[in-house]
């Protein structure tokens, strides 16, 4: 369902979290950022300087308070921006970056910087276009992409993309099994598929590391590269496209 609007209630869950007492920026930093862009956009704020001019106003109400007069793509952006904030991510990066999944999942309509990824934007486009037989792999699919989009490098990402190739496995051998235990029927199906002996052991070998990789980020709490996120992606939907291409040859 999509929303015309960044709705108060959402606008105080982000607040809560932002102007947390102990976790969250300090009333001159929410102060600083709302009205650096109040002056770029010509808005009015209730609280323009700290300390607040009313008195019982604590950060949290005073966040609220000077987002709701902004549209609802500045709230986007501020947003965003605070939850990228390094006082933030020092303080109170997991539920920081919670909030921007959220943000961008349900408002990602309000982002007007577009998609800084990276990323090659025409395999994307075709792994969707042949992932869309396979709804499950393709949402999945969409769910790193957004996060990526978004830059919110979590190791949930790579789990996302993982999870979205096992799927595909799992779809096209139907079976249920772990993308490393794949490994056999993926060789029989390259060659089934009339795949050079040198790209199927190849393949076989790709997807070998490929699941090390992941078992090192995914399960097991490793700090996950950001520079690494792009190959990790463009290699899942090239292994994607590739697969899905030979599973429809006789």
């Amino acid at each position: 369902m999509i929303t015309h609007d960044i709705p108060a209630t959402f606008v105080t869950y982000a607040a809560n979290i932002l102007g947390d007492t102990d976790k969250g920026l300090t009333g001159s930093k929410i102060v600083q950022i709302t009205v650096a862009h109040a002056v770029d956009h010509n808005v009015s704020l209730p609280h323009p300087t700290y300390p607040f001019s009313k008195l019982g106003v604590n950060k949290r109400t005073a966040l609220f308070q000077n987002l709701m007069p902004f549209s609802s793509n500045l709230r986007y952006k501020i947003i965003k921006e605070m939850c990228g904030h390094p006082d933030i991510l020092a303080r109170n990066k997991e539920e920081a970056q919670k909030l921007k999944i959220k943000l961008f999942s349900k408002y990602g309509q309000f982002d007007e910087e577009g998609d800084a990824s990276g990323i090659n934007e025409n395999l994307i486009e075709q792994t969707q276009h042949w992932l869309e037989q396979y709804p499950e792999s393709l949402e999945l699919f969409n769910s790193a992409l957004q996060k990526q989009e978004n830059e919110v490098f979590l190791r949930n990402l790579l789990d996302d993309l993982r999870l979205s190739l096992e799927k595909l496995l799992c779809s096209i051998f139907e079976n249920q099994k772990s993308l490393e235990n794949q490994f056999q029927l993926l060789g029989q199906f390259l060659k089934k598929k009339g795949g050079s002996p040198e790209l199927t052991n190849m393949f076989q070998k790709l997807i070998d590391y490929y699941a090390k990789y992941q078992n090192s980020y995914v399960k097991h709490d490793a700090a996950v590269l950001e520079e690494e996120i792009e190959f990790i992606f463009e290699i899942t939907a090239s292994f994607m496209k590739h697969l899905i291409k030979l599973n429809l040859r006789n």
